[in-house]
This record gives C-alpha cells, sequence and structure tokens, in this order.
C-alpha cells in the first residue's frame, strides 16, 4: 500500500492547516470561555473524556497546573452514567474533549456538571453535537472531516484549543504567541524523519516515555501502537519506568522518550539512555541522550507546545510501521471511528 493512499497520511499531512484553521476561525469562543472562566476563577479543574480525547485532557492537566496553579483531575464518566451520582462541581471548571460528541456517558456527565453549577467547557469537532448542546460553552476545534479511525489531526487540535484557552485565562502573552506560530513548525514537523526509529520496531512490545506534559503524548503514542499496528505497548512516565517496569526490558527491546525543552528533559534522557545500556533500542526527541539515539524533533516557541510538535513526526512513524506489518491504519481490527460508551 502507498502511503499517499491511506487517509491517515492524508490527515496527518492536514495537521499545520487545520491547526491554523483553528487558530483563525476560534478566537471569539475562545475569549468568551477564558471571561466565563475567570469570572468563577475556579480553585479547580476536571477533565471528562476517554481515549485519545483523555490523553489530550492528561496535557491539559500538566498545562492547568503549570500555568494556572490550579489542581485538574480526570472525573471518570461512569460515575454519572453507570452509578447515578451528580458531583458537587459548583465553581469547578469543567473540561470535556471529544471528537465527535457523540458518546453517552461523556454527555451525561457533562450535563451533570453543568446542572451542579460548574462552567462546562466542550471542545469538539462538531459543535452541533449532543455534547456541545449540554455544556455551557462549545470551542470547536475545526480540524475538518476525520476519517481514517485513527485520531490524529482531531487529537492535535484538541490539544491546541485546550492550551489556548488555558493561555487566555492566564493572559500569557508569550504562551499565546507560541500557540500563533505553531502552524509553521508543525509544518516543518511532517518532515521529520523517524524511519531508524520505525526499523526498530519488531512487532514486540515496547515502551513509551515522557514527563510531565510529554507523558501525555507517550499516552497517546502507546494507543496508536496498538490500534494501528496490534502491538502492545506501554506508556510510562520516566520517573517510573525503573521501579519494575524495566525488568523486561531485553536486548533490542524498543523505547521512545518523548521530551520537550523543558524542565523535564534530562530526565527523559538519563532515562533513555539508562534503558540503552541495558541492552534496549532507545531513542528519544533530545539531544540530551548520550547512549540512546537521538530522533528528529522541532523546537517550538515555547516548551509547552513542544510537546505538541512531537506527535505529528510520530504520526507518520506508526503508519509507516502499520503498513509495514500489512494492517490497513484507517480500518483496524475491532474499531469504529466512534465509540459510544454508555
Amino acid at each position: 500500500m502507498n502511503s499517499d493512499t491511506t487517509l491517515m497520511r492524508r490527515e496527518i499531512l492536514e495537521i499545520p492547516e487545520a491547526v491554523d484553521r483553528l487558530l483563525r476561525r476560534g478566537s471569539t469562543a475562545i475569549s468568551t470561555a477564558a471571561e466565563a472562566a475567570r469570572e468563577i476563577d475556579p480553585a479547580f479543574l476536571v477533565s471528562v473524556a476517554r481515549g485519545s480525547s483523555d490523553h489530550a485532557c492528561t496535557f491539559l492537566k500538566y498545562a492547568s497546573e503549570l500555568v494556572l496553579r490550579r489542581p485538574m483531575a480526570s472525573v471518570g464518566p461512569s460515575v454519572k452514567s453507570v452509578y447515578g451520582v451528580d458531583l458537587m462541581a459548583k465553581g469547578a471548571l469543567s473540561v470535556s474533549v471529544s471528537q465527535s460528541g457523540k458518546s453517552p456517558d461523556i454527555v451525561r456527565m457533562t450535563k451533570s456538571m453543568t446542572d451542579a453549577g460548574g462552567v462546562s467547557i466542550a471542545i469538539t469537532n462538531d459543535p452541533n453535537s449532543d455534547l456541545a448542546q449540554v455544556a455551557a460553552h462549545t470551542l470547536p476545534i475545526h480540524a475538518g472531516p476525520e476519517l481514517s479511525v485513527a485520531a490524529t489531526k482531531t487529537f492535535v487540535t484538541s490539544l491546541v484549543a485546550g492550551l489556548w484557552l488555558i493561555a487566555e485565562i492566564k493572559r500569557d502573552a508569550d504562551l499565546i504567541a507560541a500557540i500563533r506560530n505553531l502552524p509553521a513548525h508543525l509544518s516543518r514537523a511532517t518532515a521529520c524523519d523517524w524511519s531508524e526509529a520505525a526499523a526498530a520496531i519488531d512487532g514486540r512490545s515496547l515502551f513509551t516515555l515522557g514527563r510531565g506534559p510529554s507523558w501525555a503524548i507517550a499516552n497517546e503514542a502507546a494507543l496508536k501502537f496498538k490500534e494501528t499496528c496490534l502491538i502492545h505497548a506501554e506508556s510510562y512516565s520516566s520517573a517510573e519506568v525503573l521501579h519494575g517496569p524495566v525488568s523486561i526490558v531485553e536486548q533490542g527491546f524498543p523505547v521512545i522518550g518523548f521530551a520537550a525543552g523543558d524542565a523535564a528533559e534530562t530526565s527523559v534522557a538519563e532515562v533513555a539512555d539508562t534503558l540503552a545500556n541495558k541492552g534496549a533500542k532507545a531513542f528519544a526527541t533530545s539531544g540530551k541522550v548520550t547512549q540512546a539515539t537521538p530522533l528528529p524533533h522541532i523546537r517550538t516557541d515555547h516548551w509547552l507546545t513542544d510537546s505538541i510538535a512531537a506527535i505529528v513526526p510520530f504520526y507518520s512513524m506508526v503508519e509507516t510501521v502499520a503498513r509495514r506489518r500489512d494492517i490497513n491504519p484507517d480500518v483496524p481490527r475491532h474499531l469504529k471511528k466512534v465509540t459510544e460508551t454508555v
């Protein structure tokens, strides 16, 4: 199968354009939601999501805690949809992320948060979805149709929309400027060649690593190996992988570390080097590694947006691995585009 024929490949290449479209069309919705958030001055934030969207929320958790200094916790949608419990969320800022906005459990929990007196914000690709109808504010991600089962451009635009919201709440001019400059950096990221890493993926289990915001990217990477390549992958914080999981590392064991140009980069690089010394075939998006192999990567105008750029060449690489395994990444077995969980 030629790489240019997969929907996943086409949608990866559309990421810079999709982010640019979001930045051109999303200002009013972002400003309105940010103003509502500032008015309540929330003591904490909560997120409601599953799958890739939940990985986006993990990224936003770190952004909230590092930029707003407000804790953010993931709420299990089953608390409402299965157990029937309405949380006491008055004064909370609730962020729900769903590319389709259709999953009943996400919708019910979001409505519960709205009814409880929280400020609920939906980040979705469908501004007319059920999720958008029950949230107080909706941030359309303007990704355009995404036909491949594997989320790529909707994941990235969800990251950007959520980070943009946090930056506007804080009125962080440097971060806002970096977000506005992202399309050019993401375009450069599509050209990063991870073929050496692709060649090291041999079908056995593997680790993806990160720390801080980059751990959210590692989570997304592990999921993509499972759903597009049928390869078992586990994501770990670089602070955790040596506390037990390292025992399964053997000669040639694949490891991919995600690092941004932030305070956690040294930690990820050192652990990648440690695993390489134990026989792993380790790679990292960092020039600080000495034993692991540095991967081509793009540094953006802010350490928080670095992590967003890192997922783009990974998507291209994992699509290549899927095709080499004679798997169509557009239609992985057992999966469909929209999973409606009750």
